[in-house]
């Protein structure tokens, strides 16, 4: 009578008695991720405004001394909050409403 499953060294890996197995009741992963993705640190304009209340030249070694943003990765300044002082922005993204918003205060961007 022992022949079979019962015969063999031993059950297969995974197999759960006849329940559907863990591998197959979980959900496919599907899409797509791009290995080639760009993520960019944000910093809005209402920020800068608190950080550089006297106005002055904004990089990307700056803002990570000031604690602003993390070493090693872009940053990009949004436009949201509204900017009072003359600032030189040198980052690697500006958005265009920051852009705008940073000349009509009579300041600069340069990428």
């Amino acid at each position: 009578g022992t022949k079979g499953q019962k015969a063999r060294y031993q059950v297969k890996v995974g197999f759960e008695g006849g329940q559907m197995p863990l591998h197959m009741r979980t959900p496919k992963l599907r899409g797509f991720k791009n290995p080639f993705r760009v993520e960019y640190q944000v910093v809005n304009l209402e920020k800068l405004n608190e950080l550089y209340p006297q106005g002055g030249d904004v990089t990307v070694g700056d803002l990570v001394a000031k604690g602003a943003v993390r070493k090693n990765e872009k940053v990009k300044v949004l436009g949201q909050g509204d900017l009072s002082v003359k600032l030189t922005v040198a980052v690697d993204k500006v958005s265009g409403s920051a852009e705008d918003k940073i000349v009509a205060a009579g300041g600069s961007v340069s990428k």
